[in-house]
């Protein structure tokens, strides 16, 4: 199994196991050249699982005389034999791959995200009692950004900046309440290696933060990225949850391991939500409004 920290995004992950897979078929001249191409590989739709589909048998059935379900077939034999663990594979006629991820890789890629915040949100100095740092912030977002008497639309900017506040105020609240400890581990997964995710809610905003990581890391051109719709649907998304899944309360008190998996829910988001304002919006992500 390949180790989920040797990649960022799980495209790459998914990626780097069917060009293993490629490679037997590369004793054809043509298909050699196909395999320096870029596989096709696409994150399915359905939020309830995070799974990627290939043509990538479809593909091949064109330089072979050979039906795509078959070279379908060889290649999910293929990655069955080398990726115990790592997904579910199944063939859907005329002969596209899907490929399901296993809980404990997500859990493993959700844990990296986690380990990736550094100290932005735990460090109490810096951005957080920087009042000139904030006062400069409010000055960006409401003046160049503020609409003018003919516009009615408010500044798209903010929401995103108040979604990653939210999820710092959490983070140092669950510091606060016990639930997060200096060891850092999550209890992503229950004793049946599930993770605890189960709400729609939740699900819908684990398979948005996979989507948006592969934007992330695997965009040819951040140009045609439209990151600022991109980091409003993440910000919508973790505004559903944070409404529909509870932290505190009965929950934390019967369930503390299902709180501190939504509070590590939480701490990606905040990571791909600084990603997102920093390095593609050139917004500082300040961790209170």
């Amino acid at each position: 199994m390949l180790l989920v920290s040797k990649y960022t995004a799980i495209k790459q992950l998914v990626h780097s196991y069917f060009i293993i897979a490629l490679s037997i078929y590369t004793y054809y001249s043509k298909i050699e050249t196909l395999a320096n191409k870029k596989i096709p590989l696409s994150k399915g739709r359905n939020s309830n699982q995070v799974f990627y589909i290939t043509g990538l048998a479809l593909q091949l059935s064109k330089y072979e005389k050979i039906p795509a379900m078959e070279i379908a077939e060889a290649i999910a034999s293929h990655l069955s034999a080398n990726s115990a663990g790592v997904f579910s594979i199944q063939i859907v006629p005329p002969g596209w791959i899907h490929l399901e991820l296993a809980h404990p890789v997500l859990a493993s890629w959700l844990q990296r995200l986690v380990e990736g915040r550094g100290n932005s949100v735990v460090q109490e100095r810096g951005v957080t009692e920087n009042k000139e740092d904030k006062e400069e912030l409010v000055t960006v977002l409401f003046s160049s950004h503020s609409p003018s008497p003919q516009s009615p639309l408010p500044n798209h900017l903010f929401p995103i900046q108040y979604a990653h506040a939210r999820c710092c105020s959490l983070v140092r609240l669950g510091e606060r309440e016990g639930l997060i400890t200096s060891e850092g581990a999550i209890p992503w997964l229950n004793k049946q290696q599930e993770l605890h995710f189960h709400h729609p809610s939740e699900l819908c905003l684990l398979s948005e933060l996979v989507q948006v990581v592969d934007e992330l890391e695997c965009s040819d051109s951040s140009d045609s990225v439209k990151w600022q719709k991109l980091a409003l649907g993440l910000s919508r998304l973790f505004d559903d949850f944070w409404r529909d899944c509870q932290i505190w309360g009965e929950v934390k008190v019967k369930s503390p391991e299902i709180a501190l998996a939504r509070l590590g829910l939480v701490m990606a988001t905040q990571s791909v939500l600084r990603t997102l304002l920093e390095e593609k919006l050139g917004i500082l992500a300040v961790l209170e409004l």
